[in-house]
Order: C-alpha cells, then sequence, then structure tokens
C-alpha cells in the first residue's frame, strides 16, 4: 500500500512539474536547502545538459568525436554549469571551444574545462581569466568577436550558457552582440511551429542552459537580443520563460531536469492547462438530467456583413456538451443557424451563459451606430457595469458568465465583474487598452503577451483569454474567485433567474492574477473562424 502511494506522489509531482512554472526567486529559495546540504546541483545541471547535447548530435547521425561545439560562457554559476558540461563533452571526444562573454568565469567549472583539453577565446579586453591574455587592444577585441561569431555560425552545437535566470533587462555589451549576432533581436522567432519542439535539422543546433539568454525568465518577453534554442535543458523546475509566449517560441523541445525540490507550499506562477484539468472542468450529463439542468448557452453573434460567425459559433456551442443553445441574430443569420444546427431555439428566453461579439462588426466598420446586433449586446453589456453609485452593487455579480468577443470588445463597459471573458487576439487588446489610455500596439502586446494580458484584467477586471499560438488566461487570484460565488448562474434579457454556480475553491491565499496557459496546437489553427469557435466552446 505504501508503495503504491509512493507511486502516485511521485506520479503527481512529475505531473506538477510538467505543468507549473515558477519565478526565478522561487527556485534559487527551493534549492537554497539542497545547496547548504552540499548536493552537487551544477554538477548534476552539467551531467544533463551534455547528455542533451551529445542526444541531439546522436539524432542527427554525428559521432561526438567528429563534433564541433562552441561554448558561450558567461561569468556566472550558468556559465559553470556549461564549462563542466563542455569539459565533459571534450572528454569524450568532442572538439569544444569556450568563448568567455563576462570578465570572469567560474574558476572550478573552468580549470575542469581547460584539463579536458577544451579551448578557450577571451572577448572581454578587461577579463581576469586565469593563464588567459588580457589588455588587447579595441581592433584586436573586434576581430576576437568576428571569430568568435564565425566560428560558431561553422559549428555544429552552440551550447548557451551566458546568463541564466539571473538576467534582468536586455541584453547588453558582449552578450548582447553575441546574441544579435547569431541570434534574433527584439522580435518574434519566425520558426515553423513543429510537434513537440522538434527541431529544423539545420546546423548549428543551440543548446540552452537552464534558459535561452537575452528573454525575459519571469515573464516571458522579449525585449532585446537572445538567441533560440532547439533544445532547452532546464534544471529543479520549469521557468516562466519557457511556457509563457514569446520566450517560450525560443526554447525549443523543453528538458526538465528534477533536482527534489521541495515543492509544497510554493505556488507557481503559472500553469499550463492538462487534458486532466480541462476534463475536471466539463460537466458529464446525470442520469436525471435534462436539457436545461445540462445548461443552456444564449449568442448573440454573426450579422449581416459576417453571417458564417454566427454558424461557427453556434455548431461548436452545440457541440461542446450544453443542453441547449439560444440563438439571437438577423433573419439572414438565423436561418443558416437553424439549417446548420436545426435545435437551436431563436429568440430570448432563459440562459446560464452568453456568448456575444463573434461575427459582429466594431464601432469602427459600425460608424453609424446601426447595427441591431451591437444595439442588443451593448443592452446586454450594460448589465454587466460595476458602478459605485448603483443601487444594488451585486446586480452585476448576478449576471451569467459572459463570453465577450472580437465587434463586442469595445462595448465592454469600464469595470466589469470576472465572469466577464473576453477574447481579443493581439490587436484587438492593444486597441482595448488604447480605450483606456495605455499607449501600446500589436507589436507590443506580442513581444510581452503577459503584462498586457495582465493590465487588461487589472484595468476592467474581465478574465482575459489573450489568443495566441499559446494562449493566455489571466483572471482572479484565489481569494477573489471565492468573492465570485456570489456569481449566479442566472438572468437573460428577459431577466429569467438559474441556479447559483459552484465554484470549486482553492486553497492558496494570494492577491496575484492567476495565469493558466494553454498551448496544444494553437499555431496550426490560426484560420479565419476559429475564434468564433473558440467563443462558442468558452460559452
Amino acid at each position: 500500500m505504501a508503495e503504491s502511494m509512493n507511486v502516485q506522489n511521485d506520479g503527481n509531482r512529475l505531473h506538477l512539474l510538467r505543468h507549473a512554472a515558477y519565478r526565478a526567486d522561487d527556485v534559487r529559495a527551493m534549492e537554497r536547502p539542497l545547496l547548504d546540504d552540499g548536493v552537487p546541483l551544477m554538477r548534476m545541471a552539467a551531467t544533463a545538459a551534455a547528455h542533451a547535447t551529445a542526444d541531439l548530435l546522436e539524432e542527427e547521425g554525428l559521432a561526438l568525436d567528429n563534433a564541433r561545439i562552441v561554448l558561450l560562457a558567461g561569468a556566472g554559476d550558468n556559465g559553470g554549469d556549461g564549462l563542466y558540461a563542455a569539459a565533459a563533452l571534450s572528454e569524450n571526444g568532442a572538439s569544444v571551444t569556450a568563448v568567455t562573454v563576462g570578465r570572469s568565469v567560474h574558476e572550478e567549472a573552468f580549470a575542469a574545462f581547460v584539463r579536458a583539453g577544451g579551448k578557450v577565446l577571451v572577448l572581454d579586453p578587461a577579463s581576469e581569466i586565469p593563464g588567459c591574455a588580457a589588455g588587447f587592444s579595441a581592433g584586436e577585441a573586434g576581430e576576437r568577436l568576428r571569430a568568435a561569431v564565425e566560428l560558431a555560425q561553422h559549428s555544429h552545437v552552440i551550447i548557451d550558457a551566458m546568463t541564466g535566470i539571473g538576467l534582468k533587462g536586455a541584453l547588453r555589451g558582449i552578450a548582447g552582440t553575441m546574441a544579435s549576432s547569431l541570434g534574433v533581436d527584439g522580435t518574434v522567432p519566425d520558426r515553423t511551429a513543429l510537434p513537440d519542439g522538434d527541431t529544423a535539422g539545420e546546423f548549428p543546433f543551440v543548446v540552452a542552459v537552464d534558459v535561452p539568454s537575452g528573454v525575459g525568465v519571469d515573464d516571458g518577453s522579449i525585449t532585446g537580443p537572445y538567441i533560440p534554442a532547439d533544445v532547452t535543458v532546464t534544471f529543479g523546475a520549469l521557468k516562466p520563460c519557457t511556457m509563457l509566449p514569446p520566450a517560450s517560441y525560443a526554447c525549443g523541445r523543453v528538458t526538465l531536469v528534477d533536482f527534489g525540490f521541495d515543492i509544497e507550499g510554493v505556488r507557481p506562477f503559472v500553469r499550463m492547462v492538462s487534458g486532466d484539468s480541462a476534463s475536471e472542468a466539463i460537466r458529464l450529463p446525470r442520469l436525471a438530467d435534462a436539457k436545461y439542468a445540462r445548461g443552456v448557452t444564449g449568442l448573440i453573434t454573426g450579422s449581416v456583413r459576417y453571417p458564417g460567425a454566427a454558424v461557427l459559433s453556434c455548431r461548436a456551442a452545440a457541440r461542446t456538451n450544453v443542453g441547449l443553445i439560444r440563438y439571437m441574430g438577423p433573419e439572414r443569420t438565423r436561418g443558416m443557424v437553424l439549417n446548420a444546427v436545426p435545435e437551436a431555439v431563436i429568440g430570448k428566453g432563459r440562459v446560464q451563459s452568453w456568448v456575444v461579439g463573434s461575427g459582429v462588426p466594431d464601432g469602427e466598420t459600425d460608424e453609424d451606430d446601426a447595427d441591431v446586433q451591437r444595439q442588443t449586446i451593448a443592452k446586454l453589456l450594460s448589465h454587466y457595469a460595476l458602478n459605485d453609485d448603483d443601487e444594488d452593487p451585486d446586480l452585476a455579480y448576478e449576471m451569467p458568465p459572459i463570453v465577450v468577443d472580437a465587434g463586442a470588445l469595445d462595448l465592454l463597459p469600464d469595470e466589469v465583474p470576472p465572469q466577464v471573458v473576453i477574447t481579443p487576439h493581439a490587436a484587438e487588446l492593444a486597441a482595448l487598452l488604447e480605450l483606456r489610455g495605455e499607449d501600446v500596439d500589436a507589436r507590443d502586446v506580442q513581444l510581452e503577451p503577459l503584462h498586457w494580458a495582465m493590465r487588461a484584467h487589472e484595468l476592467t477586471g474581465a478574465t482575459v483569454l489573450l489568443k495566441g499560438a499559446i494562449s493566455i488566461v489571466v483572471g482572479d487570484g484565489p481569494d477573489d474567485a471565492a468573492d465570485a460565488t456570489r456569481a449566479k448562474a442566472a438572468g437573460s434579457l428577459s431577466g429569467d433567474d438559474a441556479d447559483d454556480i459552484e465554484y470549486e475553491g482553492d486553497t492558496d491565499a494570494s492577491d496575484e492574477p492567476r495565469v493558466l496557459l494553454a498551448g496544444r496546437a494553437p499555431a496550426w489553427l490560426g484560420t479565419a473562424g476559429a475564434g468564433d469557435v473558440l467563443a462558442g466552446v468558452v460559452g
């Protein structure tokens, strides 16, 4: 029995480690007791990085003793991890050159690398690296830099161990120059979305030690130069950048080395939705259920201009385990919906959730405010507005959950309760934020999506689902979620009531918003109409 429980606990731990990411400060706090106990974490990390590099070469049919490897080594512990890994690879026959980008190196790891026969190229004239010449001229520094870039470009593998999780802000100096010369500067990686982080099979491959140098470790942002990795070997626990876009696009295939951290009581910063967690959110039919007990979703979607969105959103909603859908729209879209979903009910009535805005023109398109769908949505959304002078401040919380998509986003009240879910893409989120006085455009959102999704949640109170190849969901933290139990699955345009929504509590108390991620194949789903389907599913 005890053995069975240990297997279950190990399975739960592994599942959590694969689907949760922790801030850098929390990772340091979790590794501190192990370091104090003398656990050789650096050697363990280096061994894992060396194995990952050797495996990558083997996958490409290249023997280690024929491989040319360039290590980009920083001054800190991350550089030490890389130097020990490079030493192991050199001992096993690879030709390895360490390019030092700082003024110092981890001395013990560097000594091990030199003993293993590794070669060294120093780039900083002010370096203080034992046994290496320094004080060379600016001209020679430039020549060394060019030689280092050429050496890396013609290698089979680049091991990136420049900064690790200690970096704050953009890469600068020699490390920044190396990253911009070998990688990408301030843009999202332009690479094919391959399954499971598969590589494109082109030399040089890049193996990142812990995290790719230059990405925002805690927020997944990209604000300067970095080197996209084919494989990232990360230690102890996943860091947010391995999950959060756009930095996660630069991590390639992620290998986690479990150091045995005590993760009990440490709150992950972000979580990736798994099949298990998604299935837990679905209410399966019960033996005594009828259509109303299974839930009714109302949709105000599609328009004369975009009728197909009505069909896509209604069909999606009808296939997601609800008992009944109601549709409101112009005559043309009503006919199309009934043709595709004959069980749909047309017109007002009792609902327990809403979907609005998909395929509805926005305010810029509907300059005269003449679109009937927009008028109906505006009236509905007015009931979700949180105003201090309301006679009944709980009224908005008593409205049913609602998905606000596309053309309805500019109709969102200034502040709403958390059962309002907005589903913008980057450009739509930027437009919504601009309406609230933020200086932001779509590119800003693409490079710092978590920051702007959290800002939208802060400004509106809504739960934000920012769509992308990896979608980001930002909502109220556990304390706020407990308050949200006041929200009722009730209401319609005619004011009918329904039963209370039951929220599963969370024992973890925090004032921070909750961040969830979903990253299964959406890059391949980036087609016209996919957002309409998503809105229907969420509804």
